[in-house]
């Protein structure tokens, strides 16, 4: 009697993200640059998070400067034109709030096909 083999278990899953990634790695290369080297980031999560941890929306709302952080998407809720992401660096973790029509066009789409992790 032959051994029937599925598709299911942590090896189908496994091999499965691997296809889904390689996918995305290839739409990447084929829209550009796949990995941009040129992004220089200014603040760390923990900076960030020491300066305004403790402001209210008024004292946020206020405040005009702009702020570049580098670090890995840990968590990602997408609700509509709005979505909330953990940002966390080496220094800690922060959330961000992204707005659609905040961004140029497009970009809120690309985002939405972002990994946990990336």
């Amino acid at each position: 009697m032959e051994k029937e083999t599925t598709s299911h278990g942590p090896e189908a899953d496994e091999n499965r993200l691997i296809a889904e990634r390689r996918a995305k790695l290839a739409a990447l290369r084929e829209a550009g640059e796949a990995y941009p080297n040129d992004f220089r980031k200014d603040s760390t999560a923990g900076e960030l998070q020491a300066r305004f941890g403790n402001a209210d929306a008024a004292d946020l709302e206020k405040v005009g400067d702009t702020f570049t952080v580098a670090g890995r998407m840990m968590a990602k809720r997408i609700m509509g034109k709005i979505a909330f992401v953990r940002l966390q660096d080496r220094s800690g973790a922060i959330q961000l709030m992204i707005q659609r029509d905040d961004l140029p066009a497009g970009v809120f789409q690309q985002f939405k096909h972002w990994d946990i992790g990336d």
